[in-house]
């Protein structure tokens, strides 16, 4: 570590994460899904692969399972599936990142892998003049690399608080960086930008500061030739506004039967009305883009607005391209400032959240980007079972079912209470496809969730991954997924879809 400061840091957390190691998981500890050793876990940060080793780092709060100053922690693994926690790297021990080591992205390249992150630091209150959203906040873009994956060199602001445009708040973060086929280096930062007018009343002024009824997000995007120095090339936004403020966004470029299909991925803040209602309280999705959107000319189009998953756990992914080409997506299996879910019964065991399965992306048609689980799961099939229109196996944590060939109904149960639906147009709703559970109080399985759906015409399969304390739900391959976790007294599966084929196999992990 570079002072005292990181060391004393690096001596506690090391600390706090061989206790924890002692004390192990509990009962819900997941097999293949990341998970933090101790306190709390967000978004997932740094995805990249480097020498054949996939490195995961993460938001990670070790002090607090409620939260707290972050850093970023670290596992790795070699087959996407079986993931080993190495430490936490990334500490806030700098003035420019005392408040915590905030999100963001990487790059392997050249034998090393190039980090940029936000270092946050909430200035001393000044007898409550900060609001922290317009006063009181910086959150600097910082650079550091690293050899191994563990040790990183000394950090560097590269773009100052100061250096972003003037019109916009406090709030500018999580940097996803890549490099085109040119060999220049691009940037995409959320933000939040300032709007002059009359106060609209929102849900989300109690909680971000009453700009939140007017501010809107938008999306930086900084070009550099070599990652330290950057110039500003264009702002991204909608032409209507579109929620306060755009975190977590990130630019990919995926095969469309030999053309490029671009997209823009971000986590939107302040969604209300309509469809946002009856969802989560932040939703993360992507936008097909027509044209560049790092040019200075404004040529670019934004398509339309698609979820990355409609379930009840699923915040801020980030997108890596594997060394084979894959595109893989991750995504933090929670949901900030969600104060009906309660505290899971992992709280009591001293850690709270998980990531996503990893997943693999690849464009469909009509603007929508397709997602399953990546392709290393098949490797942890333990056995097999085969049933046609029904199948009903009991007592698995870890299993990977598929029902091929639906043709009209389809219900699914997942440990007793979680509940899957195809469900045809009535009244007013139109068909969609429906998770619930169906013990809505807080000690059930689903510790106060209780339902979410999506329009949909038909479902043609659907493709249910389920770890100890997680349940991902696949359909229409991977054109509309949810996702939640679950803390079930029992376990087991049944699916009854007439004329289907259902696969179901046992994850040995």
């Amino acid at each position: 570590m570079s002072n005292a400061l990181g060391r004393d840091l690096a001596k506690l957390v090391a600390a706090v994460d061989a206790a924890a190691s002692e004390c192990g998981h509990g009962a819900y500890g997941q097999r293949f899904h990341i998970m933090p050793p101790a306190g709390w876990l967000n978004d997932p940060n740094g995805l990249c692969q480097a020498d054949g080793v996939f490195h995961a780092y993460f938001q990670y709060a070790p002090f607090d399972v409620n939260g707290g100053v972050k850093m970023w922690g670290h596992a790795a693994s070699r087959d996407l599936m079986t993931w080993d926690y190495v430490g936490a790297p990334l500490l806030p021990d700098e003035p420019f990142d005392c408040h915590g080591v905030y999100s963001g992205s990487a790059l392997a390249e050249d034998g090393r892998i190039r980090v940029l992150y936000t270092g946050n630091v909430k200035l001393p209150d000044a007898g409550g003049v900060f609001d922290y959203v317009n006063s009181g906040r910086r959150a600097d873009t910082v650079y550091v690399e690293s050899v191994d994956g563990q040790t990183f060199s000394q950090k560097r602001v590269v773009l100052a608080s100061e250096d972003y445009p003037e019109d916009l708040t406090c709030h500018v973060r999580d940097p996803k960086v890549w490099r085109d086929e040119a060999g220049r280096y691009h940037m995409v930062l959320g933000a939040r930008r300032r709007v002059d007018g009359p106060h609209v009343e929102s849900r989300f002024c109690a909680m971000h500061g009453e700009g939140a009824g007017r501010d809107v997000g938008e999306i930086l995007v900084y070009g550099s030739a070599d990652m330290l120095s950057w110039e500003l090339e264009s702002r991204v936004s909608t032409s209507e506004r579109f929620g306060f403020m755009w975190e977590c966004p990130g630019y990919i470029e995926l095969d469309a039967n030999g053309n490029t299909a671009a997209f823009l991925s971000f986590s939107p803040q302040g969604l209300e009305g309509g469809r946002w209602d009856r969802g989560n309280v932040y939703a993360a999705g992507y936008m097909p883009v027509t044209g560049e959107i790092t040019g200075g000319d404004g040529a670019y189009e934004l398509g339309e607005f698609r979820l990355w998953d409609a379930g009840f756990d699923f915040y801020a992914p980030q997108e890596f391209t594997a060394e084979d080409g894959r595109h893989i997506l991750i995504g933090w299996m929670g949901m900030p400032d969600e104060p009906t879910y309660g505290n899971g019964p992992t709280v009591a065991r001293g850690w709270q959240h998980c990531m996503t399965a990893p997943r693999e992306l690849t464009a469909g048609a009509d603007g929508v980007v397709l997602q399953q689980p990546a392709r290393e799961i098949e490797h942890h099939y333990a056995s097999v079972r085969v049933g046609e229109g029904s199948l009903e196996v009991a007592g698995d944590t870890c299993f990977d079912v598929v029902a091929d060939g639906v043709d009209g109904a389809f219900t699914a149960t997942v440990d007793g209470e979680l509940k899957l639906v195809f469900v045809p147009a009535e009244g007013e709703l139109p068909s969609r496809f429906e998770m619930r559970f169906t013990d809505e109080g807080r000690a059930s399985a689903g510790y106060g969730r209780t339902v979410r759906w999506e329009p949909v015409d038909e479902v043609r399969n659907v493709r249910i991954v389920g770890d100890v304390s997680s349940v991902e739900v696949f359909v229409n391959d991977g054109a509309l997924v949810f996702s939640t976790r679950i803390y079930p007294a029992t376990y087991g599966v049944s699916v009854d879809a007439a004329g289907a084929s259902v696969t179901y196999h046992t994850l040995n992990i």
